[in-house]
């Protein structure tokens, strides 16, 4: 158990079955209302890793499941789609991780359930230490916030063996808070604007840093005004040593956010030659995102000043949102790992992203290469630098 035969990227997080339940009229307290309830398969990091796997890379999971029906369905399908299931414990004690969501009529979570043990006690050290060689040999780890602090900290201490970088993803406001004991191994994070504040504030030990109150209409936050309101906390964590953040703001986009460009451009893939769906995502995206086109990183190498480039969403039909944070990451990390740098990755991330909200499910049947790559040409046309040394 734990040999690796080939470098894969290694995700460490929550297998879930979503159970959502949306009314077709508003919904009355006190007594149950018609609607449609249905089963996705779910989970921050299944749903990371099985977006990864259909645009090219081969993610190794390590996760809990129950020998009840939600596990059966996870594993199933993770089997169905030709993934290890090597990493993924099983025990009869274990209750499969469920949440419950309730969405709005606007596709939004109202309000939701979840019971996460599986995740919070079986995913123990001592399991995820039986993978140190995968860790070891992966060109990635992805963190998923929903392990508890002692599991973060010896997958991270594991990865800094070898220099492996470490991903970590937020998950939640609370869980969030989690990268305080471990911040100085991150590589990347990519919270929203709420877990950022959460994330500022646990790195400080301190209340320092306020949620920001958002107004509609005309009185709307610029994305300018937002980055200023925002860039104390992400300083911070840079600060801290994070190398990269990826902001996420709705419907307004991603911030990408690192200091110093010579340490973005050292962070390429690390792994073995990707897959030939990778190559061919490699090619496509090249043609449309050209390297450098957003600023020119060489004349920023020895910089050590922070830099951002605000990167905007694409106009789509909404069917539901849940999912779509985790195929941005999924869609960045499977890019990277092909070989493309992080804002060519990040560009391919948000058009997953907005695959993804065109379907009922967490994550797509399928991706189109083609129209991933240009949809990924329009978002990286479309990215600007908002603050960089020259600009002061």
């Amino acid at each position: 158990m734990g040999k690796a035969t080939m470098a894969e990227p290694v995700v460490i997080g929550g297998m879930v079955l979503d159970i959502n339940c949306s009314p077709s009229v508003p919904a009355n307290p006190g007594t149950t209302t018609p609607g449609k309830i249905v089963y996705t398969l779910g989970g921050v990091a299944r749903n990371i890793a099985e977006c990864m796997s259909k645009i090219g890379a081969k993610p190794y999971l390590i996760s809990a499941v129950g020998f009840d029906m939600a596990g059966n369905l996870l594993l199933e399908h993770w089997k169905s789609a030709g993934l290890s299931i090597e990493g993924i414990r099983r025990h009869h004690s274990i209750e499969t991780a469920t949440v419950c969501y309730i969405y709005d009529s606007k596709g939004e979570v109202a309000a939701g359930v979840s019971n996460f043990e599986a995740v919070e006690k079986f995913l123990t050290t001592a399991w995820i230490q039986s993978f140190k060689c995968n860790i070891l040999s992966a060109p990635v780890l992805l963190l998923d916030a929903n392990l508890n602090s002692l599991a973060l900290q010896a997958s991270c201490q594991l990865a800094a063996e070898c220099n492996t970088p470490v991903w970590f993803e937020p998950v939640s406001v609370v869980k969030s808070r989690r990268i305080a004991s471990v911040v100085n191994y991150i590589t990347f994070a990519s919270p929203n604007e709420h877990e950022l504040i959460a994330m500022g504030n646990a790195v400080a030990n301190a209340d320092i840093f306020q949620p920001i109150k958002h107004a509609e209409g005309s009185q709307k936050l610029s994305v300018e005004a937002l980055f200023q309101r925002l860039k104390p906390a992400i300083m911070l964590l840079l600060d801290k040593g994070v190398k990269a953040l990826i902001v996420t703001i709705g419907s307004d986009g991603a911030f990408l956010c690192f200091r110093g460009t010579g340490s973005i451009n050292k962070l390429g893939f690390t792994g073995n030659q990707p897959s030939p769906f990778s190559k061919q995502l490699y090619e496509a995206v090249t043609s449309k995102c050209p390297r450098d086109h957003i600023f020119n990183t060489s004349k920023h190498e020895s910089s050590s000043n922070m830099f951002a480039v605000h990167f905007p969403t694409l106009s789509t039909s909404v069917a539901r949102l849940t999912g779509a944070g985790d195929c941005l990451v999924g869609g960045t990390l499977a890019s990277w790992c092909a070989g493309l740098d992080i804002m060519q990755s990040l560009a391919v991330g948000i058009a997953a992203a907005k695959a993804a909200v065109e379907v009922d499910s967490n994550v797509p049947a399928e991706y189109s290469l083609a129209k991933l790559a240009d949809d990924a040409g329009i978002v990286y046309t479309g990215a600007r630098t908002i603050f960089c040394p020259s600009m002061l």
